[in-house]
């Protein structure tokens, strides 16, 4: 079966392959970290007990966080290891873990290249944040008796179906996996029908929630008010968006402007991928606004001027979460496209009036814990998006009151950090998932 799943990954990598060059030589991807994808790792201490944890990219890798910090506070005698697949996950691991910790791409899923990767890490347990499952990954996980836990384990609506459809393969691998810590009994039962065995499948919430702080201000926001000289205005922050729905904000906020009280509204426009800033700048150019990016105030004792009606471009790395501490309201992008969303979970621990669109089937089961709490507002489209943001702005009561409920909803499903690391903890001490019940 190996050579089969090796061929095939073979002849998909050559179909990809005038994309990954494209990217490459465009959005200057994909241009490190080639040897660690075919397996060459090396770990800083290989005397100590590893464990390896894959997240995908820079939301996987910020809901490691908690779970990371309190298993090295655990296992302080152990070396953890972080892999990812993204350019942009990795350096926010390298930023948040810096040379402390090994950081590397994730390996393809090739036979050889895995079984490279093993032999150099020797992990004692492999955590998967969410999904990410291989089943050359997983097989020689098993043949080595390395035991191979998903947290914070979740199967989309729009990956559920894909996998359904091919459930006589996935059985294969899925019922390889030694334990799935599940964010809800619904993905959990996803999970039950893809093959992994009931006994093997524990639900304990989404780890996201942990990693969201209950605060109203970042460290610095301060700074960051200053420089955007915002003094009594209100600002809209509109965050992680994606392609196609910038344009939809920008022309709510033109009509918002129409609107004399709110004359000194602001607005914050933070793409979700760094690659699109340029693109976000000619836009919002193209439509006859004027433009400021962040990247050129960011560390000069420069502000804007009191009464700028510029748009403010956050097209720098990990701003975000302040951006969204000076909001008066906050709009969570891709979502009012198909794309699947961004993670709404800041902006509503922020206790901030916390907006989103149709789409955001990425985060559904945030998604469904705040709007059956009335903790954030969904829109359908550009209109709604219009009159919503005007009613939340003009009634400060209104959008206060759904900002103190998103808050509380978040306080409320915390607690997954703590219940993860115990299934974590009896693996690593008995050696088997087996044990572990529900």
């Amino acid at each position: 079966m190996r050579f089969i799943i090796d061929l095939l990954y073979g002849l998909a990598g050559l179909a990809f392959l005038p994309i990954v060059i494209y990217r490459m030589i465009r959005q200057q991807r994909y241009r490190q970290g080639w040897g660690q994808r075919f397996g060459r790792i090396n770990r800083q201490h290989p005397q100590k007990k590893c464990i390896w944890l894959h997240a995908v990219s820079m939301g996987e890798i910020n809901a490691a966080k908690t779970l990371l910090a309190e298993l090295e506070q655990r296992f302080g005698d152990c070396e953890i290891v972080v892999s990812t697949t993204t350019d942009t996950g990795y350096a926010r691991a390298r930023m948040l873990f810096g040379d402390a910790w090994t950081v590397f791409y994730f390996p393809f899923d090739f036979s050889w290249s895995m079984v490279r990767a093993f032999r150099r890490l020797d992990p004692a347990i492999c955590l998967l944040m969410e999904l990410e499952v291989w089943p050359n990954f997983v097989r020689i996980a098993r043949s080595r008796h390395v035991p191979v836990v998903v947290v914070n384990g979740r199967i989309s609506n729009k990956s559920f179906p894909q996998y359904r459809k091919i459930k006589a393969l996935t059985r294969l691998f899925f019922g390889k996996i030694d334990l799935v810590l599940a964010q809800t009994e619904e993905y959990a039962e996803r999970f039950r029908i893809l093959g992994c065995p009931s006994q093997r499948v524990v639900v304990t919430s989404s780890l996201k929630y942990d990693t969201a702080q209950l605060v109203e201000h970042t460290d610095q926001a301060d700074a960051l008010a200053a420089q955007l000289n915002l003094g009594g205005a209100r600002l809209w922050v509109a965050g992680g968006t994606g392609n196609e729905e910038e344009r939809i904000i920008l022309e709510a906020y033109r009509g918002l402007l129409q609107d004399d009280r709110l004359a000194d509204l602001r607005l914050a426009v933070v793409p979700r991928k760094p690659e699109r800033f340029d693109e976000v700048a000619q836009l919002i150019e193209t439509l006859g606004l004027p433009l400021v990016r962040y990247s050129q105030l960011k560390g000069t004792p420069d502000a804007l001027p009191a009464d700028s009606k510029a748009v403010i471009l956050g097209d720098t790395m990990g701003d975000l979460r302040t951006f969204y501490s000076l909001a008066t309201v906050i709009f969570v992008g891709r979502s009012l496209v198909p794309i699947g969303g961004s993670d709404m979970m800041e902006a509503a621990a922020l206790g901030k009036c916390t907006l989103f669109g149709p789409h955001a089937f990425n985060f559904q089961q945030t998604v469904d814990a705040l709007l059956a709490g009335r903790g954030a507002l969904c829109v359908q489209d550009g209109s709604e998006l219009l009159a919503t943001l005007s009613r939340c702005l003009l009634e400060p009561d209104y959008a206060d009151i759904i900002a103190a409920k998103g808050r509380q909803i978040i306080k409320d499903n915390q607690g997954a950090t703590e219940r993860t690391v115990t299934h974590i903890t009896n693996i690593l001490t008995a050696g088997s998932a087996s044990t572990v019940n529900d």
